[in-house]
């Protein structure tokens, strides 16, 4: 095994499926399988879900919600993603526990590094919600601190598209795939992978990133084999 412990980075758009809003009862089941393949292999996993598929702050600013609180609510997002991932998750066996950035009685405990790693080591999936816990951070930025926090070997960055391109593939037929990128070049490229917060903490903490697709059954497994399916940033 390749890796020993990751942080997984989801969007929250990932679990709409093909239902434009919310959350599809299939999409969480393929993620949760996924997870569940890699606990039976002996990896210990952090998840970290987005919350776009509810409500995202940035967007609720433009239509005149504060953004304090527009980025308040959407980390009530993340946290509804969090709880429907530990519902699958458990029905599949997979005992987890809920993490979040500020704590909700009868529902979470709040985030504490030391908290998380012991979970961890216990054998649990960590679900971590409430993004950093302040306002105009994204769900990347909080996925770089958990992963720096937990000291995971790698941040892996689901994504509908298999690894970074020279232009975005589904509208350019010309895009070629990068293998292997330094954080520079992806910096001096202009590639759009993470935000900048998240993008330079990773950086700054040797936090290697690995672009995959993460729709297709059987990816991570791939990836905690080291296989070469996506783009590793390191």
């Amino acid at each position: 095994m390749k890796y020993n412990r990751i942080l997984l980075k989801l969007s929250g758009e990932s679990l709409m499926g093909d239902d434009h809003y919310g959350i599809n009862y299939q999409n969480v089941h393929h993620y949760a399988t996924e997870i569940q393949s890699a606990v039976a292999q002996g990896v210990q996993v952090g998840v970290v879900i987005g919350g776009g598929n509810i409500f995202r702050g940035v967007q609720g600013s433009s239509k005149g919600f504060d953004r304090r609180q527009g980025d308040q609510m959407g980390m009530l997002a993340t946290i509804i993603n969090a709880m429907a991932m530990q519902v699958v998750l458990e029905e599949l066996g997979v005992s987890s526990k809920v993490l979040t950035a500020f704590a909700i009685e009868g529902v979470s405990e709040k985030i504490s590094w030391r908290k998380a790693v012991e979970t961890l080591e216990s054998g649990q999936v960590v679900i971590f919600g409430g993004g950093t816990g302040n306002p105009f951070f994204t769900t990347d930025s909080g996925a770089a601190l958990r992963a720096v926090e937990i000291k995971a070997d790698l941040l892996l960055k689901g994504t509908r598209v298999d690894g970074v391109y020279t232009a975005d593939p589904e509208k350019d037929p010309t895009a070629t795939k990068y293998t292997n990128l330094t954080f520079d070049e992806a910096y001096q490229k202009n590639l759009k992978i993470m935000d900048m917060t998240a993008f330079t903490l990773c950086k700054e903490n040797h936090m290697p990133i690995y672009v995959y697709d993460a729709n297709k059954p059987g990816n991570l497994w791939k990836v905690l084999h080291g296989e070469p399916i996506g783009t590793l940033l390191q």
